[in-house]
Parts: C-alpha cells; sequence; structure tokens
C-alpha cells in the first residue's frame, strides 16, 4: 500500500475541516468559518480534491435551516479553495463520483439527485428522487443506476442513469439509514433504521430477498461501507457505539466497541479507523484479528474522514 500524503477530517460537531498527520493523527490544519453544518465527504484523489456540503443547522427530516452549498478543498494545498452553489437544490447530504466521473449528491429537501460536473463545477442535472427523505445514496459499479435509501419512506429508489430517470422504488420493511452495493450489483445493502438488521435486496427483481440480524449490537445501525477491495464491510451503529466487521457472504460477523455515536468509516490498509461524533475519538481497529487497536482524539466530533 502507498504512504498517505494526508488524512482529512470532518468535524460536523465542531463546524471543521480537519486535515491530520496520517502517521501521528495530530491536528496540523484546522479550517473554520462554514455555515452550519459541515456534513459528509467525498475525495477524489486523481483530482486531490475533496468535497463536503453545507447540510443546515439541522438533523436528517428536522433541518429548518437547509443550506445549498459544496466547498472543494484542495488536497495539496490542504485549503477550502472554493465553494459551488447549489441552488435552487437544498439540504446537501451524501456525494459519489460516479463512473462517468460526475457527482451524485442528494439534496434533501428538494428530492432530487442533483449531478455536478466537477470540470466546471456546475449543477448539469437534477434529477428525481422520489422522496423528499431522499437520505444516502450509493452507485451500481457498472454505473448503470443509482439508487437512494429514503429513511422514513422505508423505500429505496432506483435512478436509470442511461435514461436519468426514477424507474421505481423497492419497499423495505421498516425505515432505513444507510445503504451499500456488492461489487457484482447484484445486491444492495439497506440498513434497518429500527431494528439492528440489514435488509439485502435483489436488484434484478427489486425486491428485498434476506434480512440479517446484526450480532451482538442492541440497537439500530447507521452506515455501511465496503472495503476498497470489497473484502469487507463495516457497519457502524450511532446508538451501540459499535462497528460491525461482517464477512461479504453475511456469514461472519464481529461486533466491536468503539466511542460515542460512531458514524463513518475510512479504510487504510489493515486498519479501519471509525470517527464518532459524540465524543470527538476515533477508534483504529485491527481488521485482520478483528479487534480495536487504538483511538485518538480529533476536533470536537468528526462524522467522516479519509485518507489521500
Amino acid at each position: 500500500m502507498a504512504k498517505a500524503r494526508g488524512l482529512i477530517a470532518v468535524d460536523k460537531m465542531g463546524g471543521k475541516v480537519l486535515f491530520l498527520d496520517p502517521e501521528t493523527y495530530e491536528t496540523q490544519i484546522t479550517i473554520d468559518g462554514f455555515p452550519r453544518t459541515v456534513h459528509e465527504l467525498l475525495v477524489v484523489p486523481e483530482t486531490s480534491l475533496a468535497y463536503v456540503p453545507i447540510f443546515g443547522d439541522g438533523v436528517h427530516g428536522r433541518n429548518p435551516n437547509p443550506q445549498h452549498f459544496l466547498c472543494i478543498f484542495d488536497l495539496h494545498q490542504r485549503a477550502h479553495v472554493g465553494t459551488i452553489d447549489l441552488r435552487p437544490y437544498i439540504a446537501p447530504h451524501t456525494l459519489k463520483l460516479g463512473p462517468d466521473r460526475m457527482i451524485y449528491i442528494t439534496c434533501e429537501n428538494s428530492a432530487k439527485v442533483v449531478v455536478i460536473d466537477p470540470g466546471t463545477n456546475k449543477v448539469v442535472e437534477a434529477l428525481d428522487s422520489g422522496s423528499t427523505n431522499g437520505h444516502r445514496l450509493i452507485i451500481a459499479p457498472d454505473g448503470s443506476r443509482l439508487y437512494t435509501e429514503n429513511e422514513e419512506d422505508a423505500t429505496v429508489s432506483v435512478i436509470d442513469l442511461k435514461t436519468r430517470k426514477l424507474t421505481g422504488k423497492i419497499a423495505t420493511p421498516r425505515p432505513l439509514a444507510g445503504i451499500a452495493i456488492s461489487p457484482d450489483g447484484r445486491t444492495v445493502i439497506a440498513v434497518d433504521d429500527a431494528e439492528p438488521a440489514l435488509f439485502l435486496i435483489d436488484t434484478a427483481n427489486e425486491r428485498v430477498r434476506d434480512e440479517i440480524r446484526l450480532k451482538a449490537v442492541p440497537k439500530a445501525a447507521q452506515i455501511a461501507r465496503y472495503a476498497p477491495d470489497w473484502s469487507l464491510l463495516g457497519v457502524t451503529s450511532l446508538n451501540s457505539n459499535t462497528v460491525s466487521l461482517i464477512d461479504p457472504s453475511f456469514k461472519e460477523q464481529t461486533a466491536i466497541k468503539v466511542g460515542s455515536q460512531p458514524m463513518d468509516m475510512a479504510f487504510h490498509g489493515d486498519e479501519l479507523f471509525v470517527p464518532c461524533q459524540g465524543d470527538g475519538s476515533v477508534h483504529v481497529i485491527d481488521i485482520p484479528n478483528r479487534r480495536h487497536k487504538s483511538s485518538f482524539k480529533c476536533g470536537t466530533g468528526c462524522e467522516s474522514m479519509a485518507f489521500f
């Protein structure tokens, strides 16, 4: 594995973006002055840029003052170098880079998935998400479809990226909190927001085919993320203070205690980094040995981080 040049973290609770030493984890640069609230993160290594949405001063479903900005950071300069105004689309949340090299971002309060050309930093299209509760999104590895999990609706929207149209919604037994997709694109993993479980959705017939209970996780989970090599699925439970390491076959899983309110994850070699927004800690998980390795303080309460 190539040595990381840096580590960027989104301190949601502190309203800052941090740059850390990738070996000592000491905070080197703090950038603040953003409207509330910095939320989520996309790093594009080939352009050395990172993108952080400004969501608003609330949380999903209770966001009285939604924002409409997407901030751009230069990873070489470790600096905030630009801001994209998404208006009229508001409450930007999860964002992903598609195989077509476009950025796709859910704008919750507008019921849209907004498409941004990173070459021009312009909004080029807005796709109907089918739900004002469109929360997180994932894109099929072949770029054919985009899926949003619509939290309170208990549905997953399906958008055909070739026709740019919403083709349908998949019902799930309970409300949702997170979403991931298998490397072959045949299974969407939807995180249950009511109980500690995952719904496995068959993308061919667009139906839930199985429900996987999370072992040793007492409360519902939040975010699901595959390792870059697809060898592991990580699932955090904000209310249980755990991260689950799950085999891609879903036959083996290990729950590991971390800090308060774990959120997104960053895979780096044989380690998994879990930022916890509730207490400003980041926990390092030894993946091969399935155990907690160490922890360090980072900001007031980071939600997302990524090595570059």
